[in-house]
């Protein structure tokens, strides 16, 4: 399926080849940045790093997965990367609330961007609600809920892109779903 010539003009950074795959894969790997980071300008940033990652790892690229997985792993660890550094700062921001070098954070909304396609909610509550405990899920269940059930990756999409077994990734998402549904219960509960 994958076009070998395709690849090799990627490897020796021919301009043509990267106008291809941006027409390929610029608005998969958007969403996908969008499925973990509800921010279109911060997706939009994530996705910026992941073609940059792409044009300087390229040639390692192996070809023992497709391309495209290849590309959703860079996305997926990408996004990963950006929300590890976003909670490491809201930590030290609260560090220093405590210790009284209170620095001013921006208190407005993080969530902007709610027309994600693989996102069939009713309102912008709801939106900013689900993604909200989806991040406090583990990250292994995050990753593999966010794939499978708001980019509509199969089972076996899921676990190519996570190295993981078809049976590992069920058994993520089901954990998933049970603690979505806790954190969501214990949710609803304080808001009454």
């Amino acid at each position: 399926m994958e076009d070998n010539q395709f690849l090799q003009d990627l490897k020796d950074k021919k301009q043509s080849a990267y106008s291809r795959l941006l027409d390929e894969y610029q608005a998969k790997v958007f969403n996908t940045c969008l499925s973990f980071v509800p921010n279109r300008e911060d997706a939009e940033d994530i996705a910026q790093e992941v073609f940059v990652e792409v044009y300087h790892a390229i040639s390692k690229f192996k070809g023992e997965a497709r391309l495209s997985t290849w590309i959703y792993r860079i996305s997926v660890n990408k996004s990963l990367e950006f929300i590890r550094k976003k909670n490491a700062k809201k930590r030290f921001g609260f560090m220093q609330s405590i210790t009284g070098n209170m620095v001013p954070m921006d208190k407005s909304t993080y969530f902007t961007e709610f027309d994600h396609p693989g996102i069939q909610l009713e309102n912008k509550e709801r939106n900013e609600t689900l993604f909200q405990a989806i991040n406090r899920l583990p990250e292994a269940q995050r990753v593999v809920f966010t794939l499978h059930k708001i980019d509509g990756l199969s089972y076996k999409e899921v676990a190519t892109i996570t190295n993981k077994s078809v049976s590992s990734v069920e058994s993520l998402l089901f954990r998933a779903k049970k603690n979505l549904q806790k954190i969501l219960a214990h949710f609803y509960k304080s808001e009454k």
